[in-house]
């Protein structure tokens, strides 16, 4: 009999806001299949201790240091580390399990093969429908929104007050991150507040939802931004390396509207070819500030030299929405995941993975660096 895998469950040493472990419940199931290695403060923000997980998971094993938890055959971690980390963490041979975005991120695949290693990025794992079985798009909306209309109240109150008209909301995109914000933007963003705001009268929600046609059409887009008071990109291109709504659009806008941006792909200017945001010229926040003010002395912080950004507005945007409220997220994410991750751990990692297995199978080996053209 081969001998028993160990998993590594590393913290993720991001920004002071990202507080999201995977929790006890998840790693209880992995147990079943492997020895689970964990970093010392796992869990720690949000709220839970070391003896909540030994409780939890058998044979626990908790190491002092990242590099040790990274240590392992296969490693599970939500968001990756940078490119540049990879070289002092990742081992030959083991399979990394994480956000990895592989198929816009050709510098992180490119290392992962240098090293030896495999992967199933997390984004990435699909049914045979496409759909993706481990996301939280709901989550990705409401909260986005949430953010909008919070900085709405905070910026311009006087647009909430009673008889102002209604308020008009405009959803760029259409796919699961789309509908979702277009139910949330009707509530404000919360359901609590929609009952708190409809008590004292603020003007009801329209929200509008629309393409491409519009987007690329300078006549029709004008048209519907100077009537905007929260602009949502929930959008999902074809080519990265093109704006869809130019920054000088942005001046379409009344001045106290508010972007909400979703979709948050980053600026990779040294990309082949690059990848631009789709609104120009905005900021990525994450979870540590996700509001800007137009003024923000932060605002130049995520944008490459050369990107015109004349044009401002408030923007809300943060490259980890989910995490706002981080419990919920991982509890959400730990369901999906958990039958994927015990048929990996089954299976040996991903180096061993059938491309012709069942759904679970299929569904781990589409999602690996096998499944992309060298």
């Amino acid at each position: 009999m081969s001998a028993k895998l160990t998993l590594g469950v590393p913290r993720m040493h991001k920004e002071a806001g990202e507080r999201r472990d995977f929790l006890p419940e998840l790693l209880a199931a992995a147990a079943r299949q492997a020895t689970v290695v964990m970093e010392r403060g796992v869990g720690e923000g949000m709220g839970l201790t070391e003896a909540d997980y030994r409780a939890a998971v058998p044979g626990l094993r908790v190491v002092d240091t990242r590099e040790e938890a990274w240590a392992q055959d296969v490693v599970l971690v939500l968001r990756s580390p940078e490119v540049e980390e990879f070289e002092g963490l990742v081992k030959r041979g083991s399979t990394v399990v994480a956000m990895l975005h592989l198929p816009t991120r050709p510098q992180r695949v490119k290392k992962l093969r240098e090293l030896g290693a495999f992967a199933v990025s997390l984004d990435s794992l699909a049914g045979e429908d496409g759909a993706r079985l481990v996301e939280n798009t709901c989550a990705v909306g409401w909260n986005g929104l949430e953010a909008a209309f919070t900085a709405l109240d905070e910026l311009a109150p006087w647009r909430l007050e009673r008889g102002r008209g209604v308020l008009n909301v405009t959803v760029m995109g259409a796919g699961q991150v789309g509908k979702h914000a277009t139910e949330a933007a009707i509530k404000y963003g919360s359901r609590a507040r929609w009952d708190e705001w409809s008590q004292r009268g603020t003007p009801p929600v329209m929200a509008s939802v629309i393409g491409r046609r519009i987007t690329g059409d300078a006549g029709w887009l004008k048209d519907r931004l100077v009537q905007t008071d929260v602009l949502v990109d929930a959008t999902q291109r074809d080519r990265a390396d093109v704006a869809l709504v130019p920054n000088a659009a942005l001046d379409w806008l009344p001045a106290h509207a508010v972007v909400c941006d979703l979709n948050v792909d980053p600026y990779v200017p040294t990309g082949n070819p690059p990848t631009v945001r789709s609104i120009e010229g905005i900021p990525m926040g994450n979870l540590d500030q996700w509001l800007f003010h137009p003024d923000d002395p932060g605002w130049m912080n995520t944008i490459p030299p050369g990107v015109a950004h004349a044009a401002r507005r408030a923007v809300v945007s943060c490259y980890s929405w989910p995490g706002i409220h981080p419990a919920p997220c991982m509890e959400h994410y730990g369901r999906q995941l958990e039958p994927l991750l015990l048929r990996l751990l089954e299976r040996g990692g991903a180096g061993v993975l059938p491309h012709d297995g069942d759904v679970l199978d299929r569904a781990l080996w589409r999602a690996g660096l096998s499944a992309l053209a060298v």
